[in-house]
């Protein structure tokens, strides 16, 4: 992301923020001019638009520079506009909510202006369109109400306490996010940069490791209930092309449990270990390789070139092939790439302008905390920013950025209910035996019990350097969002220290502190 931005009081909006605002303005328009009379639509609408005031009337005005419009019919251009009203509405919340509500009256306004035609009422098109996109004015309303900006609670100088020592086992950075009974506490501790004093941003991007899983089975659950795929289904119904198992069902990638070898590395119980791709337990062939473009149907091919873990639904082995199958099967029924299918239902309706499915774009949107890697070279220990990298590496196993705000908007969403009908929801949290204590696997999602009666639903997640942790309670109302940022290596050196970070917060957040005697801290 640009860092060139414009301030107004206390509002700064970044040029991503900006190119978002005015391709929701512009694109309503155009949505209006696609289904009406185009003349009068971009005359009277054009007219309401840059006679806004504010900050939204400053950003409105330079509507010709970076409007990103590339449909070529309405049905194309509303997947691309609907969504980035929502998302200009949610930014604006979090920023000024005064200036949200003035984009909302002043596109209401210009819509209503693009609808007049020369003689007599719209036509039925028009009409349409024009209750859609308020709609999705009213609608990023309603989320932001419920998932903006919470009134800073109370000083917790546990939490404080816990990020600090959490950095002095070994992390160089660490950014928390907490929203519960007692209001929303936000913190950081340790630096953003080797060698520098800065702390990392408490919202900035980070690669979210394996938590793409839950977004992943989400878009899944979803494509489920429009009746695009059959969760019971043979996933060779919709993938003949690899000659997978007939048994594997859809429900078993999502659940770990179709035995599929991990294209990243199987590693066995008596140590047996059998190797993938090159990936970050691979050390300086890792780092080499990290800029190698990866296709999902090579990663997948490799797994299945590997003896099965074991027969389809008779145990449970976590797979990364298993996502990536996920994934494929998501681009096969809709026929669009899974950026733009997240884009659709997940990122579009929920605001989430901080998460990106990068597929092979290496860089991080601004501003981010530094990602490491440390490895052996003839005999040297030597330590490379890894921030920038291609992530096709580990593609929907773990691809995603995104930031902590954007984390517990997500989160909170599907656990309570506004993204999954119930009864998928009750079918992604319902636990499926790990052999991991305490914990169990839904369809994309861990349900730990906290040792203290209850439960959280929850997916962590690493990917070279970057860390992110997500927890909520069941109805959504308390969640832990955070990211992490450290020197990864091919021993996985700081695994036990990341284990033990999770379950101290955990212990904080959802225990009161007091941690079950019979629960293991590592």
């Amino acid at each position: 992301m640009n860092s060139t931005a414009i301030a107004t009081s206390t509002t700064t909006l970044s040029d991503q923020d900006k190119s978002t605002l005015r391709t929701a303005a512009y694109g309503a328009l155009s949505l209006m001019a696609a289904t009406g009379t185009p003349h009068v639509a971009a005359t009277n609408g054009s007219i309401a638009l840059t006679s806004a005031t504010g900050l939204v009337g400053h950003v409105l005005a330079a509507k010709s520079k970076d409007i990103q419009l590339k449909g070529k019919t309405v049905a194309e251009l509303a997947d691309q506009v609907l969504p980035a009203l929502t998302s200009a509405v949610h930014l604006l919340e979090r920023h000024d909510p005064a200036e949200a509500d003035n984009f909302r009256g002043t596109v209401r306004i210009a819509v209503d202006a693009a609808a007049q035609p020369h003689h007599g009422e719209p036509g039925p098109a028009t009409a349409e369109m024009a209750r859609k996109i308020i709609a999705a004015l009213d609608a990023a309303g309603v989320a932001g109400a419920d998932s903006g900006t919470v009134a800073a609670g109370p000083d917790r100088p546990q939490l404080q306490k816990a990020l600090d020592e959490i950095v002095a086992s070994g992390f160089a950075g660490i950014t928390l996010r907490v929203h519960d009974e007692r209001g929303e506490w936000v913190g950081s501790a340790g630096v953003s940069r080797l060698g520098d004093t800065a702390k990392p941003p408490t919202d900035g991007h980070v690669r979210i490791g394996s938590n793409t899983k839950t977004f992943t089975a989400t878009l899944v659950l979803q494509l489920v209930a429009e009746g695009k795929i059959g969760l019971d289904d043979p996933a060779a119904h919709y993938l003949p092309e690899f000659e997978l198992d007939s048994r594997i069902t859809v429900r078993m990638l999502l659940q770990h449990t179709s035995g599929v070898f991990n294209f990243t590395g199987e590693y066995y119980e008596d140590g047996t270990v059998v190797p993938g791709i090159p990936a970050t337990t691979a050390g300086k062939e890792w780092v080499d390789k990290r800029f190698e473009t990866y296709q999902p149907e090579e990663l997948v091919r490799l797994a299945l070139s590997k003896p099965a873990r074991f027969e389809p639904g008779t145990g449970w082995s976590y797979s990364n092939t298993n996502y990536v199958l996920a994934r494929l099967l998501i681009e096969k029924v809709t026929g669009r790439p899974v950026a733009q299918e997240m884009q659709r239902l997940i990122f579009g309706p929920l605001g989430l302008s901080g998460t990106v499915a990068p597929t092979t774009q290496t860089e991080l949107p601004e501003p981010h905390a530094h990602a490491y890697y440390r490895y052996e070279d003839a005999g040297q220990e030597k330590t490379v920013d890894v921030t920038s990298h291609n992530p096709s590496w580990i593609s929907s196993g773990g691809d995603m950025i995104s930031t902590t705000q954007d984390l517990r908007t997500f989160i909170s969403a599907l656990t309570s209910g506004k993204l999954l009908p119930a009864e998928l929801l009750a079918e992604m949290c319902a636990p499926h035996p790990t052999g991991i204590p305490n914990m169990g696997y839904g369809l994309g999602v861990f349900v730990q019990d906290t040792g203290l009666g209850g439960t959280v639903v929850t997916h962590n997640g690493g990917a070279a350097g970057h860390a992110a942790l997500m927890y909520s309670t069941p109805d959504g109302k308390k969640t832990l969002t955070a990211t992490l940022n450290y020197a990864d290596d091919a021993a996985l050196s700081l695994a036990v220290p990341f284990q033990q970070a999770t379950q101290r917060l955990v212990d904080e957040v959802f225990c009161g502190g007091q941690a079950d005697p019979a629960q293991p801290t590592d």
